[in-house]
């Protein structure tokens, strides 16, 4: 017996070939299509993030005037020619800004992304293999959790050559030690927890290895936390490096967001009133650092199931049942109607219910 597309009725044998089904049954059995996230924070966290990728791509290119070239009248205030004014010397500082963008947020991205690394390696592996390797690698991330991040970068970086205080990648790498151990802690809770579910132990039980049942059956399950220790990682990077070419420990010829505050402080710009000076890096650090967050909470609205009202309207959320303004600290859930249940579809070689 076949069946009929409109109300699945028997139809009669021969009407298909046999163990086909009509193509307006088989579109109601496909997988829907992962959408995009509709969430505003994620939204605007992917756009304030794409246009400082963008500076940090095209930033040196389309700046007016080298960084170092100061051949204008000193302290100008904001103009058509000189968007940000200049500094003491005569610099363009917008130019300066421009300039700027690039270490910052390579800095930033490179210190994030080894610091997941390493963080996805040893929090997985510890949690998974247990004993006397999670007491190792569990101590390791305690002694790098108890050490303060800033002066153990003061003292490494005292030991760098000049050259090395002005790579970006060897920065970017430095930042990354001292910023690890806090996300493979969370790693490791997680993995403990998900090791001890039924398709690991199925994983297990079939003869899979243990390097593939970490990586390819536990942490796609941790997407969401790995995600969040990127996102914050990385903010914690770009502070990190913004703070330490604040206070001059990095190479002052390497131009980023610090060094420009660095050379603000040095003017005393902030007391002779040039707030054209030190408020536009100021602002970029923290629209920097707003996307990520917003970024952040959209992934976990995205990934996580229970936050299902990241992204309505009011009038969704009205139809939804939900309360316009919920209480703090509560998460509005939208609770789904369960489906009617629909007429079995017969095949036409076996006549079994599917």
């Amino acid at each position: 017996m076949s069946v009929n597309a409109d109300n699945l009725a028997p139809l009669p044998a021969g009407q298909l070939p046999a163990g086909q089904l009509p193509e307006a049954v088989l579109a109601r059995t496909r997988v829907r299509a992962i959408r995009l996230p509709h969430s505003p924070k994620a939204i605007a966290g992917l756009a304030i993030l794409a246009i400082f990728a963008l500076l940090t791509l095209i930033g040196p290119w389309v700046a007016p005037y080298a960084p170092n070239y100061n051949a204008f009248a000193p302290n100008l205030h904001p103009s058509a020619m000189h968007w940000l004014g200049t500094s003491n010397l005569g610099a363009d500082l917008f130019s300066q800004l421009l300039n700027g963008a690039r270490a910052t947020m390579v800095v930033g991205f490179i210190a994030g992304l080894v610091a997941t690394l390493l963080s996805v390696i040893v929090g997985i592996t510890a949690g998974y293999i247990g004993g006397g390797t999670d007491e190792g690698l569990s101590l390791a991330a305690n002694v790098f959790l108890a050490i303060p991040g800033l002066p153990l970068l003061i003292v490494i970086d005292s030991y760098l050559p000049a050259s090395g205080r002005s790579n970006t990648l060897l920065i970017g790498v430095i930042i990354a030690i001292t910023g690890w151990a806090w996300g493979a802690r969370v790693l490791r809770a997680q993995t403990l927890s998900i090791k001890r579910r039924d398709f690991v132990e199925a994983a297990r039980v079939v003869g899979e290895g243990r390097i593939r049942i970490m990586f390819f059956e536990v942490l796609p399950n941790l997407v969401a936390i790995v995600a969040s220790s990127f996102l914050f990682t990385m903010l914690y990077a770009i502070g990190t490096y913004v703070a330490l070419a604040y206070i001059g420990v990095t190479s002052t010829a390497v131009w980023n967001w610090g060094t420009m505050l660095y050379w603000a402080q040095s003017s005393n710009a902030p007391l002779t009133g040039a707030w054209w000076w030190f408020v536009p890096p100021g602002l970029c650090i923290a629209l920097v650092g707003t996307g990520l967050a917003l970024l952040n909470f959209g992934v976990d609205e995205f990934i996580n199931p229970r936050l299902r009202a990241a992204g309505l309207s009011r009038k969704g959320m009205r139809k939804a049942g939900l309360p316009r303004h919920p209480k703090l600290g509560l998460t509005p859930v939208v609770r789904t109607a369960p489906r009617k249940p629909t007429a079995p579809a017969t095949t036409a070689r076996t006549g079994v219910a599917r």
